[in-house]
């Protein structure tokens, strides 16, 4: 490849180091590195330290008793907001109300102080009722909206005082203004868990039933995984499913990004039960991560995963990734710094994986976060084929300065060589098109795809089985006075999700409004799948941001032929108000249907939460998996194209499918899960490899089946996988321990 040579002096230095690391020290280090993260970090951490607390504490201990009373309430409402943020609400609504209580001595006060007080209050209250009842005594209706006779609380005190202070700023605020709206949001809430909604609500700030209702009706899924003990309790991260040991099960990887929170592991026993085989696989020590992005990046036939650090925390987010080496005996070692991917720690959630000069190695870009006061560079790195990587973004010219939230591959104009979409939050979007000479071009603007400003999730799909690579990218910028709003029939202006219709010339068409995407959300962790299994890629958003106050459903579109999305939230049972991020869409069981699995949990210490499995209850229909192994091509098939012919009702269509995890948060096993609708026989299964652009064709291939293709040999294998129920066990108690 000509156009390394003149960068490979400047990196024979670092690829010099990294080979003199073995496996083990590179481990060793990595543990060593983390434990240091975390000691200095729970202080300072925004999020998670208690730095800011012990600030405050002493400035109101050290006030004089001649300081002016607006200096001591202030002070108490910065330690509730501290306190609360922690984890520790009754401390928090003990200053808060010392604040409250000042107010009352004081002439003048203005409406908007004594209304942000009155709202944190309630908020605090809130969440305390959120803690005792649905994370010390959880069950699989808390916290679902619309909350059904399950959820209820059977500890009504935080709901019951909550009201009250919600009900004080309605009184005390204009029609029009946010915070208004997002009062009556949280009350509607608050009565829904004490079993009171409708009838209990003022009739002047009730949302009505109907906007709790789905646009179609759609079968009521389940949370399975209190029964299974995949409900870890932990705050914001990841999660990946996918066949980590080779028996063809689909495991679970799942992380957060907790300072002191371990990576776990746990391996699908093919008969209904998940163990933790975190220790026994080596993982004891890798702390951290709020995404993870699975691949064989060294070939050898066995599944690797990157573990992504730091996100959010700016300068104090200088934490180092981890690439954790499959060793294809059931352990992991972390070979960070033996690959060659230590050197620099930038804050970072997003990576994807793909041969982008497509020599049969898998490369990977790193998107990174710049802030107002910390820079960091997106890195390319590529696969030197020996086990170690080499960053090429200045020379590739994707080096971006941003705040980089996604990133995603996709070979979008079909010239086979995979192109980068990076969605940034706040500033342009880029759409770097592969040159084929080791070199990127954005042409974002060109094609008029660098909105929204305020994107978060993002992926490269076919949603219309037209054959060309589409694109969808979210906005991060509604709150829950939006979700009121449009609840009760309001226009909004927010920004709005875009989806971008690939054109087939290398172009893209916003059809976002035609296809009813036009509901104001703010999702971090997303994914897709085909839910039903007609063929067409449904999606579900998992919502939410750092404050409290933002309990909003999750949401479930699904998808009608392409033609539109449907929102099936509240009738699916998947409307969770618990923030959501890894998502993963994985057929866990093997019954042939996709469950869902999201990762829970907010930024914030004392906002943890318990994972979610959803069990697909089915839809009946056919449905293929397949699974690639590339032999010229990567090993893990990444970038492969899948065409699917089938005949129902004597017509023929074709699907398309892309190897790859899925969206930019959350990774879905690399196995292909096409839903066949109601046809009768596939006719044929087309399969064109990524390095080679050679397509193997396979006739006749059979229905409500998980095969593998392996590149150039003639005969696909039909793998032996029979399906289980799942194990029913007592629901645990959640694992609260994020040092409360």
């Amino acid at each position: 490849m000509p156009y390394v040579l003149p960068f490979l002096f400047l990196f024979a230095i670092s690829a010099s180091y990294a080979a003199s690391l073995s496996q083990q020290e590179s481990h060793r280090k990595m543990v060593a590195l983390l434990a240091e993260v975390r000691a200095q970090n729970l202080d300072e951490n925004p999020y998670q330290g208690e730095g800011q607390l012990r600030q405050l504490e002493d400035q109101l201990q050290a006030l004089p008793d001649s300081a002016p009373v607006q200096d001591r309430i202030r002070l108490h409402f910065r330690l509730g907001i501290a306190e609360l943020f922690l984890g520790r609400e009754r401390r928090a609504i003990d200053h808060l109300a010392a604040a409250k209580e000042m107010l009352a001595d004081q002439h003048s006060v203005p409406s908007e102080v004594v209304n942000e007080i009155h709202f944190r209050l309630g908020l605090a209250w809130l969440r305390l009722g959120e803690t005792q009842n649905c994370v010390l005594n959880p069950n699989a209706d808390h916290c679902i909206l619309p909350i059904r006779p399950g959820g209820f609380h059977t500890l009504p005190e935080g709901s019951s005082q909550a009201i009250p202070y919600f009900q004080a700023v309605l009184d005390n605020t204009a029609a029009e203004e946010r915070l208004r709206l997002s009062a009556r949001w949280l009350l509607n809430i608050a009565y829904m868990t004490l079993g009171q909604y409708p009838e209990g609500v003022p009739p002047a700030h009730r949302i009505p039933p109907e906007a709790f209702e789905s646009q179609s009706a759609f079968p009521h899924w389940v949370n399975v995984a209190p029964a299974l003990g995949l409900d870890t309790f932990s705050l914001s991260g990841g999660a990946v499913a996918d066949d980590f040991d080779g028996d063809g099960y689909l495991d679970f990887f799942v992380s957060t990004s907790d300072l002191a929170g371990q990576l776990r592991f746990f391996r699908n026993g093919g008969d209904g039960t998940f163990a933790d085989r975190t220790e026994a696989a080596n993982l004891n020590g890798l702390l951290g991560g709020l995404n993870l992005v699975q691949a064989d990046y060294d070939n050898d036939g066995y599944l690797d995963l990157l573990v992504l650090r730091g996100a959010w925390f700016g300068e104090h987010g200088q934490h180092p990734n981890s690439l954790l080496r499959n060793a294809g005996d059931g352990t992991f070692f972390d070979a960070t710094f033996a690959a060659g991917l230590g050197q620099d720690h930038y804050p970072t959630q997003t990576a994807a994986w793909a041969d982008y000069d497509l020599d049969g190695d898998l490369d990977l870009y790193i998107g990174n976060e710049t802030t107002d006061t910390f820079v960091a560079p997106g890195q390319l790195f590529h696969n030197q084929g020996d086990g170690t990587f080499a960053d090429m973004a200045p020379a590739a010219g994707v080096d971006q300065y941003a705040h980089a939230k996604a990133v995603v591959w996709g070979d979008y104009d079909g010239d086979r060589w995979p192109d980068l979409y990076v969605s940034n939050l706040g500033q342009p979007n880029r759409l770097y098109h592969n040159q084929g000479d080791g070199t990127f071009a954005d042409v974002a603007p060109t094609l008029g795809v660098v909105s929204p400003r305020a994107s978060f999730p993002t992926w490269f799909w076919d949603f219309d089985n037209d054959g060309h690579l589409d694109l969808f990218v979210a906005a991060y910028s509604a709150t829950i006075a939006d979700i009121a709003a449009v609840h009760l029939g309001h226009s909004v202006s927010v920004e709005q999700a875009r989806l971008y219709r690939g054109d087939g010339q290398g172009g893209f068409v916003d059809v976002s409004q035609d296809r009813h995407l036009t509901q104001p959300t703010k999702p971090m962790g997303a994914n897709f799948g085909d839910l039903d299994h007609d063929g067409f890629l449904d999606f579900y958003l998992g919502t939410g941001d750092t404050d409290y106050a933002e309990l909003m459903p999750n949401v479930l579109y699904w998808n009608q032929a392409g033609q539109r999305f449907v929102d099936v939230t509240f009738a699916s049972g998947l409307g969770h108000l618990q923030k959501g991020h890894g998502v993963v869409f994985a057929d866990v069981d093997h019954d042939g249907d996709v469950d869902i699995f999201e990762q829970m949990g907010g930024a914030y210490r004392g906002d943890g939460f318990a994972d979610v499995l959803y069990e697909n209850p089915g839809f009946g229909h056919g449905w293929l998996a397949v699974e690639v192994v590339g032999v010229e091509s990567n090993r893990s098939g990444i970038g492969t194209q899948l065409r699917v012919d089938v005949v129902e009702g004597g017509q023929r269509r074709s699907l398309y499918r892309w190897v790859g995890s899925g969206g930019s948060f959350g990774g879905n096993p690399l196995r292909q899960y096409v839903g066949l609708g109601s046809a009768e026989r596939v006719a044929q299964l087309v399969v064109l490899w990524p390095k080679s652009g050679r397509e193997q064709v396979f006739a006749e291939v059979p229905v409500n089946a998980i095969i593998r293709v392996t590149e150039g040999r003639e005969q696909l294998e039909i793998l032996a996988l029979p399906s289980f129920k799942f194990a029913v066990k007592h629901p645990k108690r959640a694992e609260h321990h994020l040092h409360k």
